[in-house]
């Protein structure tokens, strides 16, 4: 029997004792980059595209502001008991360039920068860019897992029809994706929802798409356990995609997006939820939405940064 090769132990973050957090590499983390290391495991992958949107425009800006966030965080996640980047290789694999004059070009070269990043078996954390990038990241998923089970946190439900007769934008990626199978109609829930709607209908469709929702006033009313347990029991033990939109956050907690909506959760509570995910079987994962034009101090780049690093916790094999 031939032995097997032990793999060498995951390259992580620039030593912040060594070379102060506002110098060195401007990756995610300033973990290494995709051609530094001879393996991954996950890889952060940026999509600087905005043209999906129906009202602010500047989430193509959002990978490069939630990298320049991200480089206070640390190698070891409390909360969590987990060392993200020690557990499995996480690298930075730069950003997957697109068309922003033709979407429909833009969601083909996503969908193939996701199909060649994910061909190894490396999971994917998506940067973007707005929502319209869900739809062919979830093509890769499907591909690979089968129809996934979708956790949509997001003020809005993203599953309406059309803007402006385009069939493809940032607020109809859910939908496509339940037409074309993508999704698990059993065991697919958006979180945080709230807000005015279009009419009665929305709720109607997004029910027949195969969604629930645990909505904002429902987490007030309920409590943010109660919250959880209820994602949880509709997952079940279904491979799981996870896409939050920054807007899902409250805009005093998150004020750099496009579509801001009041009464949302706090940063607190998204990432409570999302350490629960570690029970999962997390496939991939996106942050989006993040428009650095409209944010004061960080204070949206830092959110995201961490909603992003709670997924990596979240990814990590455990131990223990």
């Amino acid at each position: 029997m031939s032995e097997v090769e032990p793999q060498a132990a995951p390259v992580g973050p620039v030593d912040a004792t060594v070379v102060p957090r506002f110098a060195g590499p401007a990756t995610f983390a300033r973990l290494p980059r995709r051609d530094e290391v001879t393996r991954m495991d996950v890889a952060v992958v940026g999509v600087p595209f905005d043209s999906g949107v129906s009202y602010r425009p500047g989430a193509r800006f959002g990978p490069a502001h939630v990298r320049e966030s991200s480089r206070l965080l640390r190698p070891y996640n409390p909360a969590a008991d987990v060392s993200p980047f020690a557990a499995q290789q996480v690298v930075d694999a730069g950003d997957i360039a697109c068309n922003p004059f033709d979407i429909d070009a833009a969601v083909a070269a996503v969908e193939r920068g996701a199909d060649e990043l994910t061909d190894a078996g490396a999971r994917l954390l998506t940067i973007g860019g707005d929502h319209t990038i869900a739809l062919p990241l979830l093509r890769t998923m499907a591909r690979r897992h089968g129809p996934v089970a979708v956790v949509h946190f997001d003020a809005h439900l993203d599953t309406w029809d059309t803007y402006f007769g385009a069939p493809t934008t940032h607020g109809t990626p859910f939908r496509r994706a339940s037409e074309e199978g993508l999704i698990d109609r059993e065991a697919s829930v958006h979180v945080g929802i709230r807000g005015p709607l279009y009419g009665r209908d929305d709720l109607t469709d997004d029910r027949r798409l195969g969604f629930t929702a645990v909505t904002c006033p429902e987490v007030e009313l309920d409590g943010l356990a109660g919250a959880i347990e209820r994602v949880h029991a509709r997952l079940g033990d279904r491979p799981v995609y996870v896409s939050v939109d920054i807007d899902v956050l409250d805009p005093a907690h998150a004020p750099g997006t496009g579509t801001p909506e009041a009464g949302g959760l706090t940063s607190r509570e998204l990432l409570v939820m999302l350490r629960s995910f570690a029970s999962l079987d997390l496939v991939g994962a996106d942050v989006v939405e993040v428009a650095p034009a409209y944010d004061h101090a960080q204070l949206t780049g830092i959110a995201a940064s961490h909603v992003s690093y709670e997924l990596l916790s979240a990814m990590a094999p455990r131990t223990t």
